[in-house]
């Protein structure tokens, strides 16, 4: 398969912003509980995952782990998890946690829209944000269900459809009047030197996840806390308190 015209903006630009999310990584390696998203919501509150004893021996993956933060949780809850991501400074960095944390498992320079693993490998499949953004849904989704055994799981968490609808450019905050058309919604270029994100509409995805082998058994829809501050320009506490930010998709293989 032909690299996706998009990947080598996104390699490009991940590999300068590796040394910004070199501490969040590390605090996040640092974490006994599981949260999820910008606004640490923890997965207590929110269930996406179901009991977590079940991942004890699960072969898990990781797509765009980044600095691999999700996979060393799973690690300590007794998976055997392997992350990919396109970026080699970010494998770098997630590399160095898994000494100074004392944490291993497999990271592998690919892309989650030509994975290089054997149909049916994995237990269960997982992206926050990475892939579930920054890859063509319509290329990176039919590789997961490709790569999952039948009744496995696959949970993503991506931008919510308002933060685009809502939102100018990717330094201007969210608003809540509309500035988007919903229609034909999916590619999206913030600026010149961002990576350009992928977030389809509603009636597509589901459609998209149907035609792929899954069948949908949660969307989770984040609020924020009030006045909580994060670290990004485009969304505010109180603009996430009122509408969803973040969502969190639960989908499982036919």
């Amino acid at each position: 398969m032909t690299e996706p015209d998009y990947l080598d903006r996104t390699r490009t630009a991940w590999g300068k912003m590796s040394e910004d999310f070199l501490e969040p990584g590390r605090r996040a390696w640092a974490q006994e509980t599981w949260t999820w998203g910008m606004w640490n919501i923890p997965e207590s509150e929110l269930n996406a995952l179901g009991e977590l004893s079940q991942f004890a021996g699960m072969k898990t993956i990781e797509l765009g782990c980044g600095t691999g933060y999700i996979s060393a949780w799973l690690a300590k809850l007794g998976a055997e998890p392997t992350g990919i991501d396109p970026t080699p400074e970010q494998l770098a960095n997630a590399k160095r946690f898994q000494q100074e944390f004392g944490i291993d498992f497999p990271l592998v320079e690919a892309y989650a829209e030509n994975l290089p693993f054997g149909d049916e490998s994995f237990d269960f499949a997982v992206s926050e944000y990475g892939a579930a953004i920054w890859s063509d849904p319509y290329l990176w989704l039919p590789e997961a269900a490709r790569v999952l055994k039948p009744g496995g799981r696959l949970v993503f968490l991506r931008n919510g459809i308002l933060t685009a609808l809502c939102t100018p450019s990717g330094t201007s905050p969210a608003t809540p009047l509309m500035v988007r058309d919903y229609f034909g919604l999916n590619r999206i270029e913030w600026n010149q030197d961002d990576p350009e994100e992928f977030l389809l509409a509603y009636g597509p995805l589901i459609r998209l996840l149907r035609d792929s082998g899954f069948e949908i058994e949660n969307l989770i829809e984040i609020q924020a806390p009030k006045d909580m501050k994060v670290r990004y320009d485009y969304v505010d506490s109180e603009w996430a308190h009122r509408w969803p930010s973040e969502e969190i998709w639960c989908v499982r293989k036919r």
